[in-house]
């Protein structure tokens, strides 16, 4: 389980480092609402808002943080919609970094 704080930090990854196992992956994603594994190593959410400018206030916040964390999601940003996509490069999927990345978006996302 990951702890439900915006103080929680990424740990760095190196390259060869593992990703998860599928079953490991399949029990974190359930406790968490609207994240959907793809391609068995990418979770995605996509964030629907009231227009392009709460969007970008949005994606803004979200980069910061990441920035912080050393963990960078890939961003799609459509008019009012914006796409996030977590995975580790280093594991070549899923770490619990990409699960962390996760909850902190969800956290910037109910304030």
């Amino acid at each position: 389980m990951i702890k439900d704080n915006l103080s929680t930090k990424c740990k760095p990854c190196e390259i060869g480092t593992p990703p998860l196992p599928k079953e490991k992956v399949e029990k974190l994603l359930a406790e968490y609402e609207g994240w959907q594994l793809i391609e068995d190593k990418k979770i995605v959410k996509e964030f629907k808002f009231k227009n392009f400018k709460e969007a970008k206030h949005f994606f803004d916040l979200v980069a910061e943080k990441a920035e912080e964390q050393g963990h960078h999601p890939n961003f799609t940003l459509i008019y009012n919609k914006l796409k996030i996509t977590l995975f580790t490069h280093a594991a070549g999927g899923l770490t619990e970094n990409d699960f962390i990345m996760a909850k902190i978006i969800d956290q910037l996302q109910s304030k």
